[in-house]
Parts: C-alpha cells; structure tokens; sequence
C-alpha cells in the first residue's frame, strides 16, 4: 500500500464529488469510514470508501463506464467485486472501494451513517443515514464463547493429527481466535476507539491493548498449530473456568 497524505485522499473524494456533479444522473457521494463520519480515524494508509447515490435508470451507466473517475487520474487497476461496485486503484497510488446505488436501492442497504461528500440540491438531506439500521451481532455469553473455543482447538488438533494443516490452522488459529476475540470484552472493556461493526479484528489491538500482547502466540503460523493451540488453551484456562476433561483432550491431542 502506498503511504498517501490525508489531504490528497479528501481532495481526491471532492474532485469525485464534481465529476459527478457534471455526469448527469448522479444524486450525492457520501463518504465511508474514515472518509466519513470518522475522519478522525483518517491518515496515510486509508483508503476512499463511498456510496454513489444514482437517478432510477443509471446505476448500469456508471458501472460499465468509469470515465466519471478515469478523467480525474488514470485507473492502474479495477476489478468489480460485487454487482453494485468497485476495488480501483489510481495510478497515482490511491486505493478505492464503493458502490452505486439508485435510491430507492439505498432504502434497503444496511452501512454505518457517512458523510455527504457533495449532493444535488434535490437530493435528500439524510441520505448519508441509513434507512436499515445494520443488524448488530448480540454479546454471546461467555459460556457459549468458551465453549466454541476449546471445541475447535480439539476439532482443529484432531485435524492437524490426520495431516490436514490447512483445515486445522482454520479452526485453531481461525475460529478459536475469533471467540477469544469476542471473549476479550469480558477481559478488558474495550477502550474508547471506534468499533467496526461489520468486521471485530478491526482496530482489535488499539481497542483491547492488553489482550493484543498475547496474539502473536496464537497465530503462529501454518507448521505450528501445536504451538498456537496450547497458547489459546493457556489463556482461556488464566482468564476462565474451562472443563478440565476438553483441556486434557487437547492437550493429548497436541502429544
């Protein structure tokens, strides 16, 4: 990734924002992330993350032709990656992620409130708020979590025994890592750092400082499940109760 100053990314999503406004059939921009409403979170390694807000009509028109980006900087690279959108990057090293949207498509698309990079004064006010709120996953009990836990680093050992790396590195350092994810709102109260709620391993380290120091030992790598799941064994078993009879199993599963 290309280190890019914070203010060549917003001048770039403003010149988008007036190239639109001279297309035709373009209702708004709205910023994403740490373009949006974020953009305290915004530096060097960002990305641009934003919605285009279309006319009934035209969403086909600005996917099959991106001259409306294109006239602003050469495209070095673009590879649709959803039926809405678009991973683009200028050859000038900025980094693109978005979609289009007709509005009445808009009203059913959960996202996290943005920001109005530019609209037509038609355009409504609110269009950066989501009309489907996104669905928050719910706390899981930390039974249930511990529970998932330790039965992967069994199931994932038994794999690694039977030669299945791959699979095993999933569930050990995959899966199980996850739930220590979730569990670590019980260990430490996240700090004051915003949440994505879309994806828990972002701003995982700065959210949760202390339960971080520890990640390096789960995650050791493809020809070392053995050693990542006695890690995560050995901090479920400091942090939590865990049954002592699925411990000792992974434990003779790990030799």
């Amino acid at each position: 990734m290309v280190k890019m100053k914070p203010e060549s990314l917003l001048k770039r999503l403003d010149e988008i924002g007036q190239s639109l406004a001279q297309s035709g059939g373009a209702l708004a921009l709205i910023g994403l992330g740490s373009v949006g409403e974020e953009l305290h979170r915004l530096d060097e390694y960002s990305d641009l993350d934003f919605f285009v807000i279309v006319e009934a009509g035209y969403k086909r028109r600005y996917i099959e032709n991106l001259e409306w980006l294109s006239r602003l900087a050469p495209i070095a690279y673009h590879f649709l990656n959803s039926p809405d959108g678009y991973k683009l990057l200028f050859a000038d090293g900025i980094f693109c992620e978005f979609a289009v949207f007709e509005l009445e498509e808009l009203q059913g698309i959960p996202f996290a409130p943005g920001r109005i990079v530019w609209k037509r004064d038609d355009a409504p006010e609110t269009l950066h708020h989501p009309a489907k709120e996104p669905i928050r996953a719910e706390r899981r009990t930390k039974e249930f979590l511990i529970g998932e836990a330790i039965t992967n680093l069994y199931v994932g050992m038994g794999r690694d025994k039977r030669g299945e790396r791959l699979s095993a590195m999933r569930f050990i350092q995959g899966y199980a890592v996850d739930r220590l994810l979730e569990l670590s709102e019980y260990i430490e109260p996240g700090q004051e750092v915003t949440r994505d709620i879309f994806a828990n391993e972002r701003r995982f380290e700065a959210r949760h400082p202390s339960v971080a120091r520890d990640m390096s030992s789960w995650l050791q790598g493809y020809v070392r499940n053995r050693e990542s799941a006695l890690a995560i064994l050995s901090f479920l078993e400091r942090h939590f109760e865990v049954n002592a009879a699925m411990a000792e199993a992974v434990r003779k599963l790990c030799g």
